[in-house]
């Protein structure tokens, strides 16, 4: 097994020309080469940390999109990708210099400045969001961060390495999914095993030479294997291609993992139990024959049915094709095979870069696949805009991004027979968001095969779903539990933020009305300049974010009440002593602001307290609570509550029971 670490050779302007040359015209080699005169000249006297002159990264990521037969543009901004970041240049003077595309270009790439941030991840959070604007309106601005990110990659044994664990960590997590999503499992292969060695050096050795050690042993019986296949496909007048071939380290790490998430300590899998380190691919002319293919495989050898997998009809969510089924060979050895066509083989290796610069020329002759391949990238581009809109905090909507980049799927269908690809354990929910926000938002019910099921219960592949509505319905916080998409969860939590807001201020204008009515004031009655006294008093923007604060805990009502009393420091002790003469009214329908202490959990009739908690609302409780002897250190965070006088909602109570035998 080859081993991922890059052989370094500098590479020189006259290389990437000698390769340019082979594909584009004089005339556009040319206007590559002058952004590389440009670009040697903005990064001169700058040094990589190997002490190499700093434009041959530039050079070796144009390189390596030359290698893709990606067009002009694309290799322009490749060789001026770090002159915005990295130098005195301006975007508007690149633009000046090549076009507002190019800039544009190398801008979607370019990093925020990390001062703006108060740490290392905001800032990565806010460069990723950042490019994926830029890439929503031209996808060749990841194009080029793939191969920015590959070379850094490949020499990354310059950096420390504490740095080196970081970049790979953000690589495994980040880029080499996105490599994926977009179909390019080469550059997504190398990436993983470039990250795996560096982050887990040890690990990574010992899987190659295990590995290494397997496919030596077993080369012998598995060339038996492929030459009897041959020779059947032969036989059928099926031209084909038979391919030997091994998994990779970081493949195997990931499986073994996975067993361990995924089993009990009793049943975990070491590399020995594993069952696919080698494999066979099959390449054929046309999609009948990978069928017939298929056929010849499960006469010549008994198939394990359980672990077929047809991506031809039902293609994965990165427009991967291809047959997988895995056969019983002799010696109960297990044997895992492909089987594809030439050009689904060759969209599964570089994705939408398949064509090169034949994607941007719209006269390009259909290519069926291939264009099924961009489809998914806009859809899938256009679900993180969305993701992005209703997502405010930046570490949250990365998170989101890796939840959602590359999870195992599950395919359900309908009741109209549409297929939707879910991620693995998706439940009704899932299913429910990925229909519509507005269904996911009001679902109550779900059937799975017209019969009932729970909203967490896990769907499963070739299920046919079916999700009720209803106009009242609303999001619950629990649903947080059992929801695995990103896009789910996201929609979730803004909905929760939103109603949690409007309950906040609602709940908050209630507080602070009994509050006032001291005054004889109530929050309607305010002038304008009282609301503008307590804006400022209280550093707010609006009277709603005022409120708000009041609801959820952070501020007391009362304190910004004593404001129209000009003796308030001394009456806020007193005023907490009286405010029992005028309680807040308790229904239990306030929402989620209004919470019932579980470790008491009142009920209609008990005597109650509430207690003002900071990000959380009000927290009720008994007045014999052992929690309200401390509280009381806090008076003016303790509320005088009563019930409503009829309360028809249900509550959860502790029961206990005492038998005397």
């Amino acid at each position: 097994m080859s081993a991922p670490l890059y052989t370094h050779r500098r590479l020189l302007a006259c290389d990437l020309c000698e390769l340019l040359e082979t594909y584009l015209d004089p005339a556009q080699v040319k206007e590559v080469y002058r952004a590389y005169l440009f670009s040697a000249e903005a990064h001169e006297g700058q040094t990589r940390k190997s002490g190499e002159p700093y434009i041959s990264h530039p050079i070796a990521a144009a390189y390596i999109l030359g290698q893709m037969h990606m067009d002009t543009q694309t290799l322009c901004a490749a060789l001026l990708h770090d002159v915005i970041e990295d130098t005195n240049i301006s975007k508007d003077k690149l633009g000046s210099e090549f076009g507002q595309l190019i800039a544009d270009l190398v801008d979607g790439v370019s990093k925020l400045s990390s001062m703006q941030f108060k740490t290392r991840e905001q800032a990565q959070a806010a460069s990723f969001r950042k490019m994926l604007l830029a890439m929503s309106r031209d996808i060749r601005v990841i194009i080029v961060k793939l191969a920015d990110r590959l070379h850094n990659m490949r020499t990354l044994e310059a950096m420390k390495p504490a740095s080196r664990r970081r970049i790979a960590r953000e690589t495994l997590d980040i880029y080499a999914p996105i490599a994926h999503r977009l179909g390019m499992n080469a550059m997504r292969i190398e990436l993983e095993e470039l990250s795996f060695s560096a982050l887990y050096p040890w690990r990574y050795q010992v899987l190659t030479h295990r590995i290494k050690t397997i496919y030596n042993k077993r080369a012998e019986f598995f060339h038996t294997i492929k030459t009897n296949i041959e020779q059947c496909l032969a036989k059928h007048r099926i031209n084909a291609q038979v391919h030997l071939r091994h998994k990779h380290s970081h493949g195997i790490y990931y499986q073994m993992r996975e067993k361990k998430r995924t089993t009990s300590v009793n049943k975990r899998k070491t590399f020995s139990q594993l069952t696919n380190v080698c494999a066979l691919r099959i390449i054929v002319e046309t999609e009948d024959a990978c069928y017939r293919a298929l056929g010849i495989a499960h006469s010549l050898y008994k198939p394990v049915f359980e672990h077929f997998k047809d991506y031809i009809a039902i293609p994965k969510i990165n427009g991967y094709q291809s047959l997988h089924t895995v056969l019983f060979s002799p010696h109960s050895v297990l044997i895992e095979i492909q089987i594809r066509t030439a050009q689904m083989h060759k969209l599964s290796e570089t994705g939408i870069t398949a064509y090169g610069l034949d994607h941007f020329d719209h006269n390009h002759n259909n290519e069926p696949c291939y264009h099924s391949h961009c489809q998914r990238a806009t859809e899938w581009l256009h679900e993180l805009l969305e993701m992005q809109k209703s997502t405010t905090d930046l570490l949250e909507f990365l998170e989101h991004v890796k939840t959602d980049l590359f999870p195992d799927e599950v395919y359900v269908f309908t009741p109209k027979g549409k297929i939707m690809q879910l991620p693995k354990n998706a439940t009704p929910i899932d299913f429910a968001y990925a229909i519509h926000s507005d269904v996911g938002n009001q679902c109550i019910a779900a059937k799975s095969d017209n019969q009932y099921i729970s909203l967490s219960t896990p769907l499963v592949s070739g299920q046919t779903v079916e999700v009720m509505t209803a106009t009242w319905a609303r999001p619950h916080p629990s649903w947080l539990n059992f929801t695995v998409s990103a896009r789910a969860r996201s929609h979730i939590r803004h909905f929760l933020k939103t109603l949690r807001y409007d309950e906040a201020v609602r709940l908050g204008r209630r507080m602070l009305d009994r509050e006032l009515a001291s005054y004889s004031l109530s929050v309607q009655q305010l002038s304008e300049e009282q609301k503008s006294h307590l804006l400022k008093t209280f550093k707010v923007d609006n009277l709603d974010a005022l409120l708000a604060e009041i609801g959820l805990g952070d501020r007391m009502a009362l304190i910004v009440a004593c404001q129209f009393d000009p003796q308030s420091d001394s009456s806020i002790k007193q005023r907490t002593v009286n405010n029992k003469h005028n309680p807040l009214i308790i229904k239990g329908t306030e929402g989620i602001l209004v919470n019932f202490a579980r470790c008491c959990r009142p009920i209609p009739g008990d005597e109650i307290v509430g207690f003002a908690s900071a990000g959380r609302g009000i927290i009720i409780h008994t007045a014999t609570c052992r929690h309200v002897i401390r509280y009381r250190q806090w008076p003016e965070k303790l509320l005088a509550v009563e019930w409503e006088t009829e309360i028809k909602n249900d509550f959860l109570a502790d029961i206990h029971v005492d038998v005397h035998d």
